[in-house]
Order: C-alpha cells, then sequence, then structure tokens
C-alpha cells in the first residue's frame, strides 16, 4: 500500500508547487536604486530583460548564510540563459561591511547596502526573503525559504530563464 502513495504524494506535491509559480505571474517588480558599500550605483533596471535572483539578507542571518550557496550554485548553473544574482542587504549592525562578507564567503555577487525602504516595498519581513523575476519583471516566486534540499528554488529558476 505504501508503495502506492509514495509516486501520488510525489505528483500532488510537483502540481502544487508548479502551481505555486503562476499565482504572482502578474505582480510586476517594483523599480529600485541603492548603493553597494563601496558606493556605486545598483538599480533593478540594469539587469532588464534578464532573469534575476534577487535576495534579500543581512550579514548577521545564519539562514542567509546557509542559502547562498544554492543561490550561487543555481546562478552558475544558469549564466548561460543569463541569470543574475543580485542581493540587498538590510537592517545591519552598525558598522557592517556586506559586501566584505560576501567576499569572505567565497562569493562575488554584487549587494547593495541600507536597503531598508526597497524592502518596505517589497514586503519583505525578513531575512532571508529572495524574488524570482523573469526577463518581463514579473515576479514569478517570493520565498523565506532557507531549504538547500528544496526542489522549488530550481523550477523557479526554470519558470524565470524562458522568453
Amino acid at each position: 500500500m505504501h508503495h502506492i502513495f509514495k509516486p501520488l504524494l510525489v505528483v500532488l506535491v510537483s502540481l502544487f508547487m508548479t502551481a505555486s509559480f503562476t499565482v504572482n505571474a502578474s505582480e510586476m517588480a517594483k523599480a529600485w536604486q541603492l548603493k553597494t558599500q563601496s558606493g556605486e550605483i545598483i538599480s533593478l533596471e540594469q539587469y532588464a530583460n534578464k532573469p534575476v535572483i534577487l535576495h534579500f539578507w543581512a550579514t548577521w542571518c545564519p539562514y542567509c548564510k546557509k542559502l547562498q550557496p544554492t543561490l550561487v550554485a543555481l546562478q552558475k548553473k544558469y549564466q548561460a540563459q543569463g541569470v543574475e544574482l543580485i542581493s540587498i542587504s538590510f537592517n545591519e549592525d552598525e558598522g557592517a561591511l556586506p559586501q566584505d562578507e560576501i567576499h569572505r564567503r567565497g562569493y562575488s555577487f554584487l549587494t547593495a547596502v541600507k536597503g531598508e525602504d526597497v524592502a518596505r516595498r517589497y514586503g519583505v519581513r525578513g531575512t532571508p526573503t529572495t524574488f524570482f523575476i523573469n526577463r518581463k519583471n514579473e515576479i514569478i516566486w517570493k520565498t523565506s525559504s532557507s531549504d538547500k534540499a528544496d526542489p522549488r528554488f530550481e523550477l523557479a529558476l526554470q519558470e524565470i530563464i524562458k522568453k
């Protein structure tokens, strides 16, 4: 009997995950412009017509640290399709240096700093919160998960790279 339920459960979970990507498809990603730690201006507009992983995080967040290797691996896996990983640091401790922390962790993706206003406009309530944005600037999926084994990360990437 157990052998019947397992395939059925897999099918139901897959259907649920696929359906969850279409729920937010009409919500457009809001424009923003911030600075990096070095003072360089960065904006969502710079990534127009590209699939984007937009990651809100903080240097003190252990769940962000847990999730970032997964996001970096996904970006590398899909870089030929133009996927960009950008992050916005917010609610930092005084004196925090987010880009230095990213480099210390062995990554090279760009992070904007002092993103509290942008986080508020995107409805971000905590860290990590990650948005998957397609080429049409539609938010396909928003998640606060840090579960590296969550198959929805891969499914979201497959959705945002569609032309």
